[in-house]
C-alpha cells in the first residue's frame, strides 16, 4: 500500500505533519512497515476540504483530521490490509 500525504501549504496548516507522524506511529505499532510506504506529495487539488488530503494507492482521500485519525486508519489502512 502506498500512502502519499499532501505536504502543500494548505494541508500543512491543517496539521499535515501531525497526520504524517500519526501514520508513522500507527504503521509501526501495527507492524506494517513492510506493507505500507509513506511519501509526501504536492497539492491534490482538494484544499477546501476540512482536513489533510492524501492519496492511497492512487485514490484521493480528503479531510483527514487528528480527531478522526483512528477511524480513518482502521477503515483505510487496517481493513484493506486484512488486519
Amino acid at each position: 500500500m502506498k500512502i502519499e500525504v499532501c505536504v502543500g501549504s494548505s494541508c500543512h496548516v491543517k496539521g499535515g505533519q501531525n497526520i504524517l507522524n500519526l501514520l508513522k506511529k500507527s504503521i509501526k505499532e501495527n507492524g506494517l512497515e513492510d506493507k505500507v510506504m509513506l511519501a509526501g506529495t504536492t497539492c491534490l487539488g482538494q484544499c477546501k476540504s476540512s482536513g489533510v488530503n492524501m492519496r492511497i494507492d492512487g485514490n484521493v482521500v480528503t479531510g483527514v483530521t487528528e480527531a478522526g485519525f483512528n477511524d480513518f486508519f482502521k477503515s483505510s489502512v487496517l481493513i484493506p490490509l486484512g488486519k
